[in-house]
């Protein structure tokens, strides 16, 4: 045993003693010159060890102030899912009255697991792996949300790589893709031309997405990616080098970037709305945004795109938000923090909605379609419908620049948030990279290259399809699982009291509204959440089963969904693995084992030393349990033979 300093205790040496197997063993400091009794109970003795030293613990950094958090969390959960997603999935579900289930989600499921995600990391003070000391049998929740964040790091990057070439070709007045180019005069001699899903042809847009950015016409499909296409495959290499730059220093560098990344996109939605409202049609194009349709309530696919569509913005169970969390003060507002950052998310979504869909009625206004005909959901709607309402637009060439430019910080800042889940897990299993910047750097370089080669599959001809794949899978039932075990063991393992208890001691001086606030969320946690995620794991299973994948008018192979749900498997496959670990780690019988997994570990909260109360706990002796083994040195066999002498 230890005291507090690390050195052996002091004292009168029967206060000190212990019984250890049968032995008495006196912990004091002084040497003996009697010769030490023989043992052949210890036939393999060890050598007497130096005095043992507590383990330095590595700092970690911190946040250079709340609002670099803010910003970074805001910028993280504010992404291309708010611009292109949530809009069509606005108008595809009922229009306005699609906010009802959304919100219902949102408080229900988005915000209660939110928090419990930021609170986890900020009072674990540690990655998305080693906070689990706080009970070892999820440990397979972090690796889980790990692969997730590997899975997305890979293809989000390729959509900032379509950015960068959209970008480039913006430079080019007129634009490409629009009908004042000459290579266009053929598509456009029929004004009527719209989407290639209404029967009449490709239109120039969709030309130059599919054939000059893509190159999909040249493939056959999943088994027949093609050759790279290199254009690419700079501009993907240019978006790792971006962000190898800006994640160099950690947070002491993306903190500060994300000042220009996170508020440049609220700018330019602001100034796209009043360009927007001045334009011919945009009524129209709003009023097909927000008409309800009362009777989609009743279909199940509206509750399941409104929780999907809550999961996919605010970035829960990946991983970023409690890496990001981990970095904040022992004292900060988790609560306070969750409401703002969920409550600007949101509204984020609902505001570029107006942005969208004023221009694209405009749009619709101008080629005399509906606006359901110019709409478009996913990658669509922001590479091929609203390239081409931009064109429309007088002095399209610099709204065309300040749109990609707008999209290009919504991908970067949700890429920095997976990117610190991934860097940060890794950095507390291996904390020896972290004392040296230069390993450091080394590992983001290498990270950062592997992910880059990994991705060139994504741009080549028949890249699409296997984008297409891995963004449907990797965030599907894989990530629903990974949240529910982790609101379950957070909430009957851990313990939701305990869980409560912990917010409101890193609140400290807690206001009576935050205590209110966490009885909504307790029940949550043990009652709503669980069920609600429960029905949408059920509905994406029965969906998964009944229906095929699809890119437009390709249809994936059986084996190719087959892969999709091999990569889903792999994420939420790791809870049970490392579970098995755990418990297997553990004496006694199966029960025992059990009940000695869920148990916090000796250092859960060793990170958090900035926290009066936590210091005295983390000087107090750790807690030993039997059965254990230990190494006996000179001094303890010197003690028990002293202390037969003094009794002699």
């Amino acid at each position: 045993m230890q005291d507090e300093s690390g050195k052996a205790a002091l004292g009168n040496p029967a206060e000190n003693s212990v019984d250890l197997n049968g032995h008495t063993v006196i912990q004091n400091g002084q040497n003996s010159t009697t010769t030490p009794a023989p043992q052949p109970q210890f036939d393999s003795r060890a050598q007497s060890p130096a005095p043992c030293t507590p383990a330095p613990i590595i700092p970690r950094e911190q946040w250079g102030g709340k609002y670099e958090f803010l910003l970074s969390c805001i910028g993280y959960c504010v992404g291309l899912g708010n611009v292109w997603r949530f809009p069509y999935l606005c108008y595809r579900n009922g229009g306005g009255v699609f906010l009802i289930p959304y919100f219902i989600m949102l408080f229900v499921t988005g915000v209660p697991l939110f928090l419990m995600e930021l609170s986890l990391g900020q009072y674990g003070a540690a990655g998305p792996i080693t906070v689990w000391k706080c009970c070892p049998l999820l440990k397979g929740i972090g690796i889980g949300m790990l692969c997730v964040s590997i899975l997305v790091c890979l293809y989000y990057n390729v959509i900032i790589a379509w950015t960068f070439y959209y970008l480039g070709s913006s430079l080019q007045s007129p634009l490409p893709w629009s009908c004042d180019a000459v290579a266009n005069v053929g598509l456009c001699g029929n004004s009527t031309t719209g989407n290639s899903s209404t029967g009449k042809g490709l239109s120039p847009t969709e030309k130059f997405w599919n054939e000059r950015v893509l190159g999909v016409v040249l493939s056959e499909g999943l088994h027949d990616p093609g050759p790279v296409r290199w254009p690419l495959a700079l501009c993907l290499l240019a978006a790792w080098i971006i962000i190898f730059l800006c994640m160099l220093k950690g947070i002491r560098s993306s903190g500060k970037v994300v000042y220009v990344t996170a508020t440049f996109p609220y700018f330019v939605l602001i100034v796209l709305i009043i360009r927007g409202a001045t334009l011919e049609g945009s009524l129209q194009g709003i009023a097909f945004y927000l008409t309800p349709d009362w009777s989609r309530l009743a279909n199940a696919q509206v509750w399941n795109d409104a929780a999907s569509q809550v999961f996919y913005s605010l970035g829960i169970g990946v991983g970023g938000l409690l890496s990001m969390a981990s970095y904040n003060k022992f004292d900060n507002n988790v609560i306070r923090d969750t409401l703002i950052i969920t409550t600007g998310n949101c509204s984020t979504s609902f505001f570029a909605g107006f942005a969208i869909f004023s221009i694209l009625g405009h749009m619709a206004w101008k080629k005399k379609v509906p606006v359901g005909e110019v709409a478009d959901t996913g990658p669509g709607l922001a590479f091929v419908a609203y390239p081409e309402a931009l064109a429309l637009l007088p002095g399209s060439v610099f709204w065309s620049i300040l749109f990609f430019l707008m999209l290009f910080m919504l991908g970067i800042d949700t890429l920095f948030g997976n990117m610190e889940g991934i860097t940060t897990a890794v950095l507390d299993e291996f904390p020896h990279l972290r004392a040296n910047p230069l390993h450091k750097s080394l590992f983001l370089g290498a990270l950062c290259f592997c992910f880059y080669l990994m991705g060139l599959l994504l741009v080549t001809n028949g890249g699409i399809y296997w984008f297409t794949l891995i963004d449907s899978f990797s965030t599907s039932f894989g990530l629903i699982i990974i949240t529910l075990f982790m609101c379950i063991g957070i909430s009957f393992f851990y313990g939701v009291n305990q869980f409560c208890q912990d917010i409101i001691d890193m609140i400290r001086h807690c206001p009576p509204w935050c205590t209110k606030v966490l009885l909504y969320f307790k029940a949550c946690w043990v009652f709503c959440t669980p069920f609600l995620l429960l029905f949408i794991l059920t509905y994406i299973f029965i969906e998964m089963y009944r229906t095929s994948l699809q890119y437009g008018s390709y249809v994936y192979p059986l084996w190719g969904k087959a892969l999709g749900v091999c990569m889903g498997a792999t994420c939420c496959l790791q809870i049970p693995i490392w579970a098995i670990v755990a418990i297997s780690k553990e004496t006694g019988t199966l029960k025992e084992r059990f009940q000695k997994s869920i148990r916090p570990l000796n250092s859960w909260r060793v990170n958090n030393l900035d926290s009066t109360a936590r210091v005295q706990e983390h000087m107090e002796a750790e807690r030993v349990e039997a059965p254990f083994t230990v190494t006996l040195t000179d001094m303890d066999f010197t003690a028990m033979t002293w202390e037969e002498g003094s009794q002699a």
